[in-house]
């Protein structure tokens, strides 16, 4: 009995031709929410470490 070492890997074609059958799917709400406010933290944080920035570091120009 043959055991494979290495698992069958699909070629592009066949890979793009298994995504194409599935259907898009919409996002939950808590998705939605989860998005949200990843990028909403990231703003906020983004905004902490200029203000950070510019009070302990300033450039002097």
């Amino acid at each position: 009995m043959s055991l494979q070492s290495h698992p069958v890997v699909p070629t592009e074609r066949e890979t793009a031709e298994a995504l194409a059958q599935v259907e898009a799917e919409p996002l939950l709400p808590i998705e939605k929410q989860l998005i949200f406010g990843s990028l909403a933290l990231g703003a906020a944080l983004l905004g902490v470490l200029l203000w950070v920035s510019a009070t302990y570091f300033p450039s002097g120009h």
